[in-house]
C-alpha cells in the first residue's frame, strides 16, 4: 500500500551497509514516500529518517542489486491485502472476464511503467545536451535520479509537481483506508460482539493515535514485515480451503460460476485490480537501485507477468470454491474455526501496527504545510516552543481521526478499493505516465507511439469517470 516518496539518491550513495535488512529496506521505501510528496523533512524532528540513508533491500554486495534481488524488491512493492478483494471481483465480473481484466491491468501497468523510464531517458539526453552546448541545466535533481514529482515539474512545472502529488497522497491515503476497513470487517468477523466494524475502529483509534506519535520508522519497519508474512499465510489459508472445496465439487470446477456476470463488472474488476498493482511511484527508485539498469526492463517484465499469474490463479479459485457466497474479503468466506481465526487476528494485528507507517508520508506532507517556512501554523506563532509542538501532535490527532471517520463510512472493502483503483490509481498509473510521455518523449515519437499514447490517457480518464460515475449515482 503502501503505497510514494524521492530519495533515490539512497539507491547510488551510501554502499557502506553489507548486510542490509528487510526493515532497513522499509525505511528506505517510506523514505522515498516521503520526498515524493513533497513533504520537507526536518532533521531535528526526524532524527531516524534524515542523517541515516539506508541501503535497499537485499542490495548486492558490490553497491547495486542484482536482478533477482530487484525481482524481490518489484515483488514486494506490488503485493499488499489487496489481493484478498480479487476472488469477490471475479464474482462480480465472472472468472473469464475478471481473468482478462487482472491480465489487462497488469499488462497496462507494465507498459506504463515503461513511459516512465522513457521520459526519465529523455530527460537525461536532454540535459546532457545542453550541458555539452554549454547551458546551464538548473532542473537535474540530485543524484541525477527523477521521482514522479521531478517528472510532474519538468513537464507541466510547479502545478504539475503539485498535482502529481496531490494524486500519490491521494492513493496513500486510499490504502490507509482500506487498512482500516480490512481491520474492522476481520475483526468483528472473528468476535461478533464487536460488530458492526465501526465499533472495532473506535477501540482501535487511540492506538492508532499513540503509534502516530511515534517518530522513528526503525521502530514500526518490523512490523511491515510482519504484515507481509501474514499475508502470504492469509492467502495460503485460502488457497488450501479453495483446493478442499474445488474437490468436493469433483470433475465439476465451473458448474454454476458464470464466465462473464456482466459488462459493468468488468469495470469493477478491473478496479480492483489496479489496485493490487501497488508501488507504481517506485519504479524509478527500483530501476536505480539496480547495479545493471538496463536489465530492468525484463525483470520488471518477469515481476509483472508472474504477479498477474498468481493474482489471475487466486481470484480464479477463489470464486470457483465459494461461487455467489464469495464475500468481498475473502478471508470472511473461512470457516470459523480457531486457526482460521488465528490468521485473521495475526493478520489485523500487524496490520494495525503497519498503520503508522503507511500515515508517514500523510503526516509528512500536512507538516510541511503547515510548519515549513512559509506554514500556516509557522506564520502565526513565530517562537518554537510548546504552541508548535501542540499543534504538530494535533494535526496527527486529527488526521489519524479524520480517515478513521471516513473509513466507517465505507459500506465494504471491495466496492472501496474498486473505487480507489478505479480513480486516483488509474490517474496514477495510466492518465499521468501518458501525458508526461507525450510531453517528453511524444513530440519526437512515430504516430502510433502517440496513438497507444492518447489511448491509455483517454482510457484512463474515462475510467476514472466511470469510478466516480458508479460512487456517486444512486443505487
Amino acid at each position: 500500500m503502501p503505497p510514494t516518496l524521492t530519495v533515490i539518491l539512497i539507491l547510488q550513495q551510501h554502499r557502506e551497509s553489507t548486510m542490509p535488512s528487510v526493515a532497513k529496506h522499509f525505511d528506505q521505501y517510506l523514505l522515498i514516500c516521503s520526498s515524493e510528496t513533497g513533504a520537507a523533512v526536518d532533521p531535528s524532528d526526524h532524527p531516524s529518517m534524515a542523517p541515516e540513508l539506508k541501503a535497499p533491500l537485499l542490495e548486492g554486495w558490490g553497491g547495486g542489486a542484482t536482478p533477482a534481488q530487484t525481482l524481490g524488491n518489484i515483488v514486494v512493492s506490488i503485493v499488499g491485502t489487496g489481493v484478498l478483494g480479487l476472488p469477490y471481483a471475479f464474482r462480480t465480473a465472472g472468472w473469464l472476464a475478471g481473468a482478462l481484466g487482472v491480465a489487462g491491468a497488469g499488462a497496462a501497468t507494465f507498459y506504463c511503467m515503461l513511459l516512465l523510464l522513457d521520459c526519465r531517458d529523455k530527460l537525461r539526453e536532454q540535459e546532457e545536451t545542453e550541458e555539452e552546448e554549454g547551458h546551464e541545466t538548473g532542473h537535474r535533481p540530485a543524484g541525477g535520479n527523477y521521482t514522479y514529482g521531478d517528472l510532474g515539474e519538468r513537464c507541466f512545472g510547479p502545478t504539475g509537481r503539485y498535482f502529481t502529488e496531490a494524486i500519490i497522497i491521494l492513493c496513500q491515503t486510499g490504502g490507509t483506508v482500506a487498512y482500516l476497513v480490512f481491520i474492522g470487517q476481520n475483526i468483528s468477523s472473528v468476535l461478533p460482539s464487536l460488530a458492526p466494524a465501526t465499533v472495532v475502529l473506535a477501540i482501535l483509534l487511540p492506538a492508532q493515535v499513540a503509534l502516530s506519535f511515534v517518530r522513528s520508522l526503525s521502530a514500526l519497519a518490523p512490523f511491515s514485515i510482519v504484515a507481509d508474512a501474514c499475508t502470504v499465510l492469509a492467502v495460503a489459508a485460502v488457497v488450501k480451503e479453495d483446493v478442499l472445496l474445488l474437490v468436493e465439487r469433483g470433475g465439476q470446477p465451473f458448474g454454476g460460476r458464470s464466465a462473464f456476470a456482466g459488462l459493468w463488472g468488468v469495470p469493477f474488476a478491473c478496479g480492483v485490480a489496479v489496485f493490487c498493482f501497488e508501488g507504481f511511484c517506485l519504479t524509478l527508485a527500483l530501476e536505480a537501485s539496480m547495479a545493471d539498469r538496463w536489465k530492468f526492463r525484463s525483470v520488471l517484465l518477469q515481476a509483472i507477468a508472474g504477479v498477474t499469474v498468481v493474482y489471475v490463479g487466486f481470484g480464479v479459485c477463489g470464486y470457483l470454491a465459494y461461487g455467489d457466497a464469495t464475500r468481498d474479503i475473502v478471508t470472511l468466506n473461512l470457516p470459523s474455526n480457531w486457526s482460521t481465526a488465528a490468521v485473521k487476528v495475526v493478520l489485523c494485528v500487524a496490520l494495525a501496527l503497519t498503520f503508522a507507517v503507511m500515515m508517514h508520508p500523510i503526516h509528512e506532507i500536512v507538516e510541511a504545510r503547515l510548519f515549513g517556512p512559509d506554514g500556516w501554523v509557522r506564520k502565526r506563532f513565530r517562537s518554537e516552543g510548546v504552541v508548535q509542538r501542540a499543534a504538530l501532535h494535533l494535526s496527527r490527532v486529527a488526521v489519524v481521526a479524520a480517515l478513521a471517520a471516513i473509513a466507517c463510512f465505507v459500506p465494504a472493502f471491495g466496492e472501496f478499493a474498486a473505487f480507489v483503483g478505479s480513480t486516483v490509481c488509474a490517474l496514477l498509473s495510466f492518465v499521468l505516465p501518458a501525458l508526461f510521455h507525450l510531453r517528453v518523449v511524444g513530440p519526437t515519437a512515430g504516430p502510433w507511439v502517440r496513438a497507444v499514447d492518447y489511448f491509455f490517457l483517454l482510457s484512463g480518464l474515462v475510467f476514472a469517470a466511470h469510478g466516480m460515475y458508479t460512487v456517486l449515482s444512486p443505487q
